[in-house]
Parts: structure tokens; C-alpha cells; sequence
């Protein structure tokens, strides 16, 4: 039996409770333990490169990480990574800055981890790379002669030709990615993007609407939205309240809560979120004194100017925002700035009124569905989430809203306090069918499945016309 070996930027090992905590580690594991493999990444430390491999073993399953060098960290992750791709996957071209350096960084590491990885490789491995960190991993693995089953998936949004080409290394990001076998998306506007920029380059054909060919490389193309474990997370929302919880519930009396977690990042639209909380204080003033607005939002790379930028103005805008509406004993808005352990969450979302879930653009966004499944099954709160969240076509029965529009989101808040029991109903047990059906084994195992079904390149160079025909009946 094939092993699958993962890679990914970090790593998730049986002792790193911080990393193992969210879906994908999950969801990862689920995919290892079943034909047992190797899960390859970043240590998340600087150090000696050049330094053997850490290996540990537990099961079926060994982990492997290495250190990057403090040049190759800040090109490759800080500078290429986070301060290119993301802002310009995230439709922030004004936010990049590319440097020449930073792109031959990101290239130089992704070719010493694909150096690192191969004496690791079997032949009958299966490989599943992860996420926009490792764009041209497979090409490094190909140029040193690994023709196993390569998959990728992307986790965040690909964005349209318009912002993509606007990246001066588009072309050659985009040749590199052909050299998968499989590249999945989240949604299927994700998917069409992705062709579109390859189409606007070079010659692109088809044989049916996943198996394409572009610069003489063979791939295939399909949509897998990533989802939860909603069985655990029910079970955890169930769990009794801490006592310092229940005081303030208790303190609360009939006050209505509206409820948001993300991590402090600008394509989560949380100042555009604070805008469209003060047009319902402003529209809708009943409601003035009886509800309240929590938002978490932990610090991420703090280190960054666009984020302690976001930082400072969410700030500014809950001061200006209470000073303006608040009233003696009642404060409508709570920012907290720090991180919370995800099984006490999972309780505050149950007890949330309002799921308020509007970034500004999204590869998917958990944090919809973990409140769906959050919810309590007689009494469920009113989820509003964003259209350009990747949620959104899948969670259709939420309040649908243009994040942009903040007399849209507070008019979706007023409705989503003023929701009858009926429909609360109706529209959560919609949406939970929807993440019971697609959870996080689903997406492991559909994913799995149909790169394994794809034919190696070592055989297609055997018998290349029947191979192409075959692999384009690949079933989704």
C-alpha cells in the first residue's frame, strides 16, 4: 500500500497542542493515519539549514522539519510569501512589494526543501502539497526526477488575471504549477480564475472540464471546500460554561450578543465591520442598549506595518464608537486583542445570538461553519457572513451580505436579531446538513481519492495518448 506524504509550510507534531488545535491538522492527520506517511515542513525555527532533518515517529506517521536560515525566512516567508502572494491573492495589489530577492528566496527554499524531501520519497509515494508558500514545489521535485502523484492544494482565494498577471513573475509562477498532477481550490470561481491566468499566457486545452494541458504539462483541476469536525465541536459548545462566563451571562440579563473571531489580518474586513456595527446602532436605534458587539481578533505578524496599521485603527474605531453610543452601564462594542483557547469559543459561539462573519475576501473561512455547528440545535443564533468568503456557496441559508456595504451588513444585523424562531430554525438546519455532509474527512478523503486515481508520470511517458484519455475520466 502507497504511502501519502504531506508537505506544508509548518507542521503539526503530536506535541504541538498550538499548531494541532485547528481542522486542517485534523483533517491531515485523518489523511496520514489511513495508509500511513510522512508529514514534511518548516520547523517554524531559524537556524542551521544544513543541520540533519528532526524526525519523530508516532504510529504510522513520521514527521520531518528543518530550520530556514535567517535570509532565506525573511525572503521566503516574510517578504514573498506574506508581503507578495497574500496581500495579492487577497485582491491588495497595493499592499505588495515585490522584491527581485525576495522572489529568488522564495524559489531557493521551495528548491531546498524539494532537495531535503526526495531521499524521503518511495516510489509508489503519493504527495500532497499545501498552500501558497510551496506555488513551485512540484516543478523543483520534477526537475530532480520525481514522477510520483503530486497534488496541491490551495487554501486561500486565487485571485482573477486582472491581479494575478499584475505579479511580475505570474507567468512562471503559473508554468511551475502546471507541473502538479492535481491542483485543487475552494470554490469553483477559484478554480476558473486559475485557468483564466493560464489561458491569458500560453495555449491551454482541454480535454472535458478538469484534465488540461499548458505548456506541454498535463493537470487536472477540481474544487474541494475544505470543512470541520462539527461532531466534536457540538459536543464541546455543549459543554457547561467557566464559571466567570456564567457570571457575565448572568450579567447580561436580556442583552442580545452579537460575536466575532478572526485573526487581525486586513483581509478580514473587521474595520469595515466596525463601521457596519455603528450604522445599526445609527439605523436601527431600539436597539440601542440591549445588544452588544464582541470582536477577537488576535494579533498576527505584528511585526508588519499594514497590520499594526489595522491595529491602531480598530482601536481608534471602538473608542470612537462606545465614546459616541455607550451609556452608563452599557458598553456596545468589545475589541480584544488576544488570543483565545478554540474549545472555549466554541462555547461563546453557542451563546452568540449574531455569528457576525464578514471578511472582505476569503478562500473559505472556518469560523462560518464552526458556529453553525456551534449552535444549539432548538435555539440556534443567525449566522451574516460575507459573500466573498468561500463559505458563502456552500452556506447559503445565512444572511448573505456585501461586506463593503455597511447599511446592507447593519440591515442583515437587524434582521438577524429579529429573526423568529421558524426560520432560525429552518435556515440553521439547512446549513448544518451542508457541513455535517461536507466535513473535514470528507475533504481529506475526496482529495486523496482522486489524486490517487490519476496515473503517475512514469507510466505516461510509457503510453501518454491512452493515459490523458484516462485520467480525464477521473470521477468528482
Amino acid at each position: 500500500m502507497s504511502r501519502l506524504v504531506v508537505v506544508s509550510n509548518r507542521i503539526a507534531t503530536p506535541d504541538d497542542r498550538k499548531c494541532s488545535a485547528g481542522g486542517l491538522a485534523v483533517g491531515i492527520l485523518g489523511a496520514l493515519k489511513s495508509s500511513g506517511g510522512l508529514w514534511f515542513g518548516w520547523s517554524g525555527e531559524t537556524g542551521d539549514e544544513e543541520a540533519p532533518l528532526q524526525q519523530e515517529t508516532s504510529g504510522n506517521i513520521t514527521w520531518a522539519s528543518f530550520h530556514l536560515s535567517e535570509q532565506h525566512y525573511e525572503q521566503y516567508y516574510c517578504q514573498f510569501s506574506n508581503a507578495v502572494l497574500w496581500p495579492a491573492f487577497h485582491y491588495r495589489l497595493d499592499l505588495v512589494k515585490f522584491q527581485r530577492e525576495a522572489w529568488q528566496g522564495y524559489l531557493e527554499v521551495n528548491g531546498i526543501l524539494a532537495e531535503k524531501l526526495r531521499p524521503l520519497v518511495e516510489p509508489d509515494d503519493t504527495l500532497w502539497v499545501h498552500d501558497y508558500h510551496l506555488l513551485p514545489f512540484a516543478s523543483e521535485l520534477r526537475q530532480r526526477g520525481v514522477d510520483n502523484r503530486i497534488g496541491f492544494f490551495l487554501h486561500i482565494p486565487f485571485p482573477t488575471p486582472e491581479i494575478f498577471n499584475a505579479l511580475p513573475p505570474h507567468t512562471e509562477l503559473l508554468q511551475r504549477m502546471c507541473d502538479y498532477d492535481l491542483l485543487g481550490f475552494q470554490t469553483e470561481g477559484d478554480r476558473l480564475a486559475f485557468l483564466e491566468s493560464v489561458a491569458s499566457q500560453t495555449r491551454l486545452t482541454h480535454v472535458g472540464s478538469h484534465q488540461h494541458s499548458a505548456w506541454g504539462r498535463s493537470f487536472r483541476t477540481a474544487v474541494y471546500p475544505i470543512g470541520i469536525e462539527p461532531d466534536e465541536i457540538a459536543e464541546q459548545a455543549a459543554e457547561p460554561l467557566p464559571p466567570r462566563l456564567v457570571e457575565l451571562k448572568q450579567e447580561l440579563g436580556n442583552i442580545r450578543n452579537i460575536f466575532s473571531v478572526e485573526r487581525l489580518d486586513y483581509s478580514k474586513g473587521l474595520p469595515e465591520r466596525f463601521q457596519a456595527f455603528e450604522a445599526l446602532l445609527e439605523n436601527y436605534p431600539q436597539h440601542r442598549g440591549n445588544i452588544r458587539y464582541t470582536q477577537i481578533a488576535p494579533t498576527s505578524r505584528g511585526d508588519v506595518q499594514a497590520y499594526q496599521d489595522i491595529r491602531h485603527q480598530l482601536e481608534t474605531e471602538a473608542g470612537r464608537i462606545n465614546g459616541k453610543y455607550g451609556q452608563l452601564g452599557w458598553t456596545p462594542l468589545y475589541y480584544l486583542n488576544q488570543h483565545f483557547e478554540r474549545r472555549l469559543l466554541m462555547k461563546v459561539f453557542r451563546h452568540a445570538d449574531v455569528g457576525l462573519v464578514t471578511p472582505l475576501r476569503d478562500g473559505m473561512n472556518l469560523v462560518a461553519k464552526e458556529y453553525v455547528a456551534a449552535q444549539d440545535p432548538e435555539n440556534p443564533g443567525v449566522l451574516v457572513l460575507s459573500e466573498f468568503a468561500g463559505a458563502a456557496q456552500e452556506l447559503t441559508s445565512a444572511l448573505i451580505v456585501n461586506p463593503y456595504d455597511r447599511d446592507d451588513v447593519a440591515s442583515a444585523m437587524h434582521r438577524a436579531l429579529t429573526m423568529p424562531l421558524a426560520e432560525r430554525l429552518a435556515r440553521h438546519g439547512e446549513m448544518l446538513e451542508v457541513v455535517k455532509s461536507n466535513d473535514i474527512n470528507h475533504w481529506q478523503r475526496s482529495f486523496v481519492r482522486d489524486l490517487k486515481a490519476v496515473i503517475p508520470r512514469s507510466q505516461l511517458r510509457i503510453r501518454r495518448p491512452d493515459a490523458i484519455t484516462a485520467m480525464a475520466g477521473v470521477k468528482r
